[in-house]
């Protein structure tokens, strides 16, 4: 399909985040590599937040928020020989090396400090990555090619209407060669409007309604003059409002509990020093006095496991075996829709239990008796089709009860919950455990490659970049995504392979030695008492009074759910049937609403109320929660020894088809 050559296009951004400023930065590659002489392109683009960084990644906000990636990690631009090639820009790796070596022009002495002492192998503050983000941006648009405008308006889109004739420059719709679309009158919040031929959404994290529970905290703690702070981006929250001194619940023990911890400990003047000789743990925290007393509460009763200390996203020494790109392609040959647990999962068990297993044969040879016939019959035993009754995970039981002792055997599902089936006489000897917990992660983290247990979690963890190809745009079944992958897989590999650097324990562990922190224990429950004033949080698994605080913080971020979302603008997408959330069949045949919009691939088309898509309407990001798997994630730059998986840059080529397809272009094979 060509383009017609006189052409003028109108495109609009819905969003400048990450995600927004890859649609840009795919349109004009695309643009410049194709002849456009006749031609002219506008592309508006919406935040009320600075273009590039956008909401999330400010470079403004506190250095104490970490990435949860390392530096080699992401990147905003594609590395892909089959698409146009980038103008400007590369991985934030390449940007920090250049950087550093030509001395941060430009850059804050804050954002050079940060840079001096930053290695390849280490956590950034999301702020570095902002700026990265923004010096990106600012790259492109000194190469914008000829023939194309940009607008930016720091502004909320509110609406976006079909036009009532068709495109925004009055050509009529369809044309052969021409971008699909009926085009948008979209309406901003400073009044006002814009017409476009086409329209992307890349909304990012919205706010969403707060479920029963909290809306009844909300309003107690307004009533009662409590502090409840609702789940939100750590960088949103005033922390200062968090009084001095007091003990403050904090629910949620995620990635988003370390940052309220850093807030509230590091963010007060407190200081981390190297533990004495003699002392447990490798911390010491000095406290500025300014702290609250923190207890902490999830439904695990712990934290999420640290990552191991790698030089690498996934460790060099597992290379998965059993849940391969060509088992997932041998299920699509054979016209097999798989499901989670019944196909996926069985694979997968397989590569955590054969990593774990084969690293501690190695790390330690005396917990395993005739360590070579052991991993021979393992090996054997965990061949998919090599044993047909279904009893597979029985007969490895027994191998390892015969050749390993009791103490070093892998409990995987255990993994993720180390309190469960424990009772405490006392939050003293719940923290303690806790503690207890932390040294041991932070000792295993340390070990990387050596340790059988993070090996084991990065079995899980390298398994997710082949999942989210397999599951995406239908891949498993309707129930087994609400039932299976969702319904208890997500949240037990978040909470191993999920986790925060190793720092974070070290730092919590010291914390807890200090009496700065302290937790309440599995499956706590929340209420507030009246009388006293105060929220009450209690745990059936200690056998101690209640803990009660005046202070209730949720650590979590709104609920990345577009039925709940409290924005204007996609809540008038959905009233006026433009958009509609996607919904799902459970095994018993029930109607589930998911938490994302219901598209029609590739690429991401939305569909409307009554089931058609809506012409001219795409999404990115977020709100493809319930067609793609791991969303928030950033795109992964090419590993330096050519490794990778193929959905380490998806959300770039998902960028990429966009603009082709709002362009007019064919999509790339």
């Amino acid at each position: 399909m060509g383009v017609g050559k006189s052409q003028n296009i109108r495109v609009g951004l819905i969003g400048a985040g990450p995600r927004g400023t890859s649609v840009l930065e795919r349109l004009l590659a695309n643009w410049a590599a194709t002849e456009t002489q006749t031609r002219s392109l506008h592309i508006d683009v919406v935040d009320p937040y600075p273009a590039g960084p956008g909401h999330v990644w400010q470079p403004e906000q506190s250095r104490l928020y970490l990435m949860n990636t390392q530096s080699f990690y992401p990147t905003l631009i594609p590395e892909d020989e089959r698409l146009a090639p980038p103008l400007a820009g590369g991985s934030f790796e390449q940007w920090r090396a250049e950087q550093r070596s030509g001395g941060g022009h430009g850059l804050s002495d804050e954002e050079r400090a940060e840079l001096a002492g930053l290695a390849s192998d280490d956590f950034p503050s999301r702020a570095l990555y902002g700026r990265y983000l923004r010096s990106t941006l600012e790259e492109l648009l000194d190469r914008v090619p000829a023939g194309v405008e940009i607008a930016f308006h720091r502004s909320n889109a509110v609406a976006a209407r079909p036009l009532p004739g068709g495109r925004a420059d009055g050509a009529p719709d369809g044309s052969p060669g021409e971008p699909a679309g009926g085009g948008f009158d979209v309406e901003l919040d400073d009044g006002a409007r814009l017409t476009v031929d086409s329209l992307v959404l890349a909304l990012g994290h919205l706010e969403s309604r707060l479920n029963p529970e909290q809306r009844s905290f909300s309003e107690v703690a307004s009533e009662l003059g409590l502090l409840y702070v609702p789940p939100a981006a750590p960088a949103d929250v005033d922390w200062a409002l968090v009084p001095d001194g007091e003990t403050v619940l904090v629910r949620g023990m995620g990635l988003n509990f370390f940052d309220v911890m850093g807030q509230l400990t590091e963010g007060r003047g407190g200081q981390f020093v190297p533990a004495e000789v003699g002392l447990p743990g490798k911390l010491k925290y000095l406290p500025s006095g300014r702290e609250p007393k923190i207890i902490a509460a999830s439904r695990r009763g712990t934290p999420y496991r640290a990552k191991a200390g790698l030089d690498g996203y996934y460790p060099k020494s597992v290379r998965l075996r059993y849940l391969t790109e060509s088992a997932v392609e041998r299920f699509a040959a054979a016209g097999i829709q798989p499901g989670f647990d019944h196909d996926l999962w069985p694979l997968l068990h397989r590569d955590a239990l054969w990593a774990y297993y084969s690293t501690l044969v190695v790390a330690e040879p005396v917990a395993v008796s005739d360590a070579r016939e052991f991993l021979a019959a393992l090996e054997d035993l965990l061949q998919p089709h090599a044993h047909a009754t279904g009893r597979w995970e029985n007969q490895v039981a027994e191998l390892v009860a015969t050749h390993v002792a009791a103490s070093r055997r892998l409990d995987l599902l255990g993994l993720a919950a180390p309190l469960a089936g424990h009772s405490f006489a006392s939050r003293k000897e719940l923290d303690a455990a806790v503690v207890d917990y932390l040294d041991d992660d932070a000792r295993r983290s340390a070990l990387g490659e050596s340790d059988p247990v993070k090996m084991a979690i990065g079995a899980l963890h390298t398994g997710r970049a082949i999942l989210k190809s397999a599951v995406a745009d239908g891949g498993i079944t309707d129930e087994s995504w609400v039932g299976e992958l969702r319904g208890w897989f997500e949240s037990f590999v978040e909470g191993l392979a999920s986790g925060p650097p190793a720092l974070r324990a070290e730092q919590l562990a010291a914390l807890a030695r200090a009496g700065v922190v302290g937790f309440v224990g599995p499956d706590p429950r929340f209420s507030v008492d009246r009388s006293k004033r105060v929220f009450r949080a209690v745990s059936a698994w200690v056998h101690d009074d209640a803990v009660e605080a005046r202070t209730l913080i949720e650590a979590m971020s709104p609920a990345n759910r577009v039925g709940v979302s409290v924005s204007p603008f996609l809540r008038q997408l959905l009233a006026d049937g433009l958009v509609r959330p996607k919904v799902m069949m459970t095994a018993e045949g029930m109607p589930v609403q998911t938490s994302g919009l219901d598209v029609q691939p590739h690429p991401y088309r939305l569909v409307g109320a009554n089931g058609s898509v809506t012409p001219g309407l795409y999404a990115l990001g977020l709100q493809l929660s319930s067609t793609q798997w791991g969303t928030a994630i950033a795109a992964e730059a090419r590993p330096s020894d050519g490794t990778g998986y193929r959905s380490g840059q998806r959300t770039l080529r998902d960028a990429d088809e966009i603009a082709r397809d709002m362009l007019g272009l064919p999509l790339q094979e």
